[in-house]
């Protein structure tokens, strides 16, 4: 029972992350229908921003070893989104908004190749400039737990990071989720998505709003990327690790879906932390596919797939 409620406790904090991961890219997705390959690249230029911002632009000495690095990752956010905005601005606007009705198949084939692209000269991009040498965001929380006795025989330790890994991700999608239905930029990013040729009609710019989702996007994703650098090293081709499990994270959730997308990659986190109980740890990755399968299997449309039905 005892290892049943630690691998219980561990799936929901690292769901947790995984799921503002999933979030950042199925706002993408939800409101642009691009098919981002270079999404994880994007998560890992953040791990390397806070991790710079942290070692190298004084955040440790303002903050110290504790909070610091908290505070680097809350300010990668705002960095990949204006890289975001900039990387939608210059190239994907090219192939995605008001302009695919010019191009074949709706600009889907263009924007594949094009994100493919970008995600290459990213990935061996930050090779050059990093190097191969395996980088992370250490705290000492990251090596202490804090102990819940639930009964005199049973404890369940929670490890701090990861803790508050999982409080800035439940806090951060709140507020993107109020943005989203509260504000008149999220009105328009909900319109855009909806019905981008009404949108139009109605005096919304639809090529703006793509963009503004599109650095929200990578700005979220930049952040649960940072999150996750505090557990674990990465690497300039560590993107390729998380798309996977992003996408799965999306269409899990049903897509366009934002809140479906922030569950479905809690349940990947639960689904590979539960798995340890019976398999190795080398067919985790194995578990949550064939959970997957079985989810779609059941219900095509994803958890909250009816959310995102179009008429």
């Amino acid at each position: 029972m005892e290892g049943f409620l630690q691998a219980l406790a561990a799936g929901l904090l690292i769901g947790a992350v995984y799921g503002l991961m999933c979030v950042g890219l199925g706002l993408i997705f939800g409101v642009m229908r691009v098919i981002n390959f270079a999404h994880g690249d994007f998560m890992m230029l953040g791990m390397y921003t806070a991790f710079y911002l942290f070692t190298a632009a004084g955040v440790q000495a303002v903050f110290g070893n504790a909070v610091g690095p908290f505070v680097a990752i809350l300010l990668a956010g705002p960095v990949l989104a204006v890289f975001g905005y900039f990387v939608h601005r210059t190239l994907i606007s090219h192939v995605s908004g008001t302009r695919t009705a010019s191009l074949e198949g709706e600009g889907h084939y263009a924007q594949l190749i094009l994100t493919l692209g970008i995600a290459l000269i990213l990935q061996n991009g930050g090779l050059i400039v990093f190097g191969s040498v395996l980088a992370s965001i250490r705290t000492p929380l990251s090596s202490s737990a804090w102990e819940l006795g639930l009964t005199s025989d049973i404890s369940v330790f929670i490890n701090k990071a990861r803790g508050i890994d999982a409080i800035v991700s439940l806090v951060i999608m709140t507020l993107l989720s109020l943005l989203i239905t509260r504000s008149r930029i999220g009105k328009s990013l909900r319109a855009a998505a909806d019905n981008p040729t009404a949108a139009t009609y109605m005096g919304i710019d639809v090529d703006r709003a793509h963009r503004v989702a599109f650095a929200l996007g990578c700005g979220i994703t930049a952040i649960a990327g940072g999150l996750l650098a505090t557990n674990y090293p990465f690497h300039p081709f560590v993107g390729l690790e998380y798309v996977i499990v992003m996408y799965a994270g999306v269409v899990l959730g049903g897509m366009g879906s934002i809140i479906g997308a922030f569950w479905g990659g809690m349940t990947i986190g639960l689904v590979q932390q539960m798995s340890t109980l019976i398999l190795p740890t080398q067919l985790q990755n194995a578990a949550i596919f064939v959970v997957f399968l079985l989810i779609i299997f059941f219900r095509p449309q994803g958890f909250f797939g009816r959310v995102v039905e179009r008429t």
